[in-house]
């Protein structure tokens, strides 16, 4: 990427890094419009169109929130309304985002009970079962997860997670994080009855850094009447007495509303089932790629592999970081770093929001000629597995349509 005072560099940058997602150009023309009043008419029609369209992305018929922060202002929107002090919260450490609001609840003054795992797995849901069984007394008010791990790309199973708690007869809140799979991967708030869902819009939205988003059940928002954790800023009553006219309690990030309606209309043009369909066929792609190269994925559950993301392994002895500063200095391919106890140790591929084959393809070849000049020990072929089956999965897709590829 040519940065200022840097000589110029030919071609595009290639930002592979799983969130912020590159932007289409679609949106970067919807929010290059001029500021309105935000308390006008005009505000209020583009308000409405978001609140009700966002839903659509979520799979809900209840209300969705929009803040103007980033996702980590949506999980403290999302404990804050909803617990009180002191209040206990089962929580999955799936990777560093996990621990991350893990963190985050500690500090709240909640207390925690942390499931841990080796970061290379999903939720369990039987672990969540038999915790929330042994809590006859009812003391744990909310089960947090994370969907789409994005430091690790593994996926986990949000519906089993459910079933586990209808099991157990546990009233505890289910709270998932989608920043890095809403509109990436399938999600459905009301089908597994999701209470609070926390979004971004940096990821598969395709939108800049910015946005963050609530989405609640009648449940939880029964629940924030009487929760006794601190909010202002981040509190819902307020919120959705605003927007039940179109508007907002304090001023909005109108430009990325724009955006946000380009976005929501984008993602509903393709079909959200097409894009999931898009975001699979890429995430086998790469993982087609890392094996011919012979090197080991994060994830070790095919049934959990992210189709947002490919975190991979280096061997031992090996600098993921250098990797990255190879691939970012001659190629111009940004790859995500390993985080806290990753760094260094794997590298990790994004292929969200708005990528084609060609931008995958563009990324899996920076990535072995990077391997080839980090010097780290990798067999050739991994390009040409991952082309071989974009060519054949292409192909089928087409015969199904009714479409004949000459030969």
């Amino acid at each position: 990427m040519t940065t200022k005072n840097a000589p110029h560099r030919a071609g595009r940058h290639f930002l592979h890094i799983p969130g912020p997602t590159p932007v289409p150009d679609r949106i970067l023309r919807a929010i290059d419009q001029q500021v309105i009043d935000h308390r006008g008419p005009e505000f209020q029609v583009l308000a409405k169109s978001v609140l009700s369209g966002i839903k659509t992305i979520f799979k809900t018929t209840q209300p969705v929130l929009i803040y103007p922060a980033s996702g980590t202002g949506a999980w403290e929107s999302a404990l804050v309304n909803t617990m009180s002090p002191g209040d206990h919260v089962l929580m999955v450490e799936t990777g560093q985002f996990a621990s991350l609001w893990h963190k985050m609840a500690i500090k709240l003054g909640l207390v925690p009970h942390l499931i841990e795992t080796d970061w290379r797995s999903g939720v369990d849901a039987s672990v969540i079962e038999a915790k929330l069984d042994a809590d006859a007394s009812h003391t744990i008010k909310a089960v947090c997860v994370v969907h789409s791990e994005t430091s690790t790309g593994v996926l986990s199973n949000i519906a089993a997670v459910r079933h586990a708690m209808n099991r157990a007869n546990h009233p505890a809140l289910l709270m998932v994080d989608t920043i890095s799979s809403l509109g990436s991967a399938d999600y459905r708030h009301d089908e597994w009855g999701v209470d609070v869902t926390i979004g971004g819009s940096q990821k598969g939205l395709m939108l800049p850094p910015g946005l963050s988003f609530n989405a609640i059940s009648t449940k939880a928002l029964e629940a924030s009447q009487s929760a006794k954790l601190p909010r202002a800023f981040w509190s819902w009553t307020e919120m959705l007495a605003s927007n039940e006219t179109g508007f907002f309690p304090y001023t909005p990030a109108t430009n990325l509303l724009y955006g946000l309606q380009e976005a929501i209309t984008i993602l509903n043009e393709e079909g959200l089932d097409n894009v999931f369909a898009r975001h699979i066929r890429h995430g086998e792609a790469a993982r087609r790629a890392v094996a011919a190269w012979g090197l080991t994925l994060q994830c070790v559950n095919p049934a959990e592999y992210s189709p947002v993301l490919t975190t991979v392994q280096v061997p031992a002895g090996c600098d993921a970081d250098h990797l990255r500063e190879v691939t970012l200095r001659h190629f111009d391919l940004s790859l995500g770093m390993g985080l806290a106890r990753l760094k260094g140790k794997v590298f990790r591929i994004g292929h969200l929001g708005d990528c084609n084959d060609l931008s995958l393809m563009a990324a899996l070849t920076g990535v072995e000629m990077g391997l080839a000049l980090a010097g780290i020990p990798y067999k050739q072929g991994g390009v040409d597995a991952a082309m071989a089956y974009l060519v054949e999965s292409a192909s089928n897709s087409s015969t199904k349509a009714g479409v004949t590829i000459a030969a």
